[in-house]
């Protein structure tokens, strides 16, 4: 009978924690369709920190964990919805739009369960994305990789993660080429490290050692979300060749007539090209004033690297 008890007194204890967390939640969550999603203060912070809600949940910061990272994937989802609603020509985005609670609710995540691996690395590509697919700051996507490190000092993967964020988000190539090989010391990891440090440092940004980069990736995902973002960057590196290739003929197109085309069939009727051109995901490319060719606002590929940031192809 004692035993039942202390199941019945776990059960209603659980599903306390559940109720209260969720109710911090969702009182967030109607805070923000009414007043939109600004900038957390340091007072909100405070009062949804990791460190008071581990004192609130105690035991089950597990659980509690569980619902913060749901909400984060709300904030996140919800935002990024949001922005691809932009019209193309609406490209300054507000701070409102910047997906300000993504960095705090992803703090408070790995707090309460400081060993949230999904968290960590999820959350670094959700941070370190540009916009408007994620919030555009490889800089925190670091700090939360290097949070995860603290825990887990052996974490491989952790490792890795940063010296992607620093290679293919800041263009950093000797820090990405070190963080590779910080990696490749500790036992276990994968052997394509050790080479992926010597490629990085060798060559740069070159498309041919990133895509080494993001097939080593692909191989080595915990889970499929992973694998499949990894397969987006390769396609991402095979729209930027195709974009290369479209530039030139626009550009002998603007050469001989003085003007850019108008659209594709100019190019086709000029004999610069046979037909509509379409990204790997089945988008056709887009033209640009004054004559820039670019990936749709439609297409998942959306947005390539920066244009600062973005890499040369490799040579043949």
């Amino acid at each position: 009978m004692m035993a039942r008890d202390s199941m019945v007194s776990t059960a209603l204890t659980l599903a306390g924690v559940a109720l209260l967390v969720a109710g911090a939640a969702g009182v967030q969550w109607v805070r923000e369709a009414r007043y939109g999603t600004r900038a957390a203060s340091e007072e909100s912070i405070s009062l949804t920190s990791g460190s008071a809600l581990r004192g609130l949940t105690k035991g089950y910061n597990t659980l509690a964990a569980d619902v913060y990272w749901i909400r984060t994937l709300q904030h996140y989802g919800g935002t990024r919805l949001r922005l691809s609603r932009v019209e193309p020509d609406q490209t300054a985005f507000t701070d409102e739009a910047r997906y300000p609670l993504l960095y705090p609710l992803l703090d408070v995540t790995t707090t309460l369960d400081p060993r949230f691996n999904i968290a960590y690395r999820f959350g670094a590509i959700f941070l370190a994305e540009a916009e408007p697919g994620g919030a555009g700051r490889p800089d925190l996507a670091i700090a939360l990789l290097e949070k995860g490190l603290k825990e887990r000092p052996d974490k491989w993967e952790y490792m890795q993660d940063i010296g992607f964020v620093h290679y293919w988000w800041r263009g950093d190539y000797p820090q990405a080429a070190e963080w590779f090989a910080r990696a490749a010391d500790v036992p276990g990891a994968p052997w394509f490290l050790r080479s992926l440090a010597a490629t990085t440092l060798a060559e740069g940004g070159d498309r041919g050692s990133s895509r080494i980069m993001w097939e080593a990736i692909g191989r080595s995902a915990e889970n499929e979300w992973l694998r499949r973002d990894a397969e987006r960057r390769l396609l991402q590196l095979q729209a930027m060749d195709d974009i290369d290739a479209l530039q030139d003929a626009v550009d002998r197109y603007v050469a001989a007539r003085g003007s850019a085309p108008p659209d594709w069939a100019a190019l086709i009727r000029d004999g610069l090209l046979r037909d509509v051109r379409i990204d790997p995901t089945g988008t056709p490319y887009e033209i640009e004033p004054p004559g820039r060719v670019r990936v749709s606002r439609k297409s998942a590929l959306f947005p390539l690297p920066e244009e600062p940031r973005r890499l040369v192809r490799a040579p043949a």
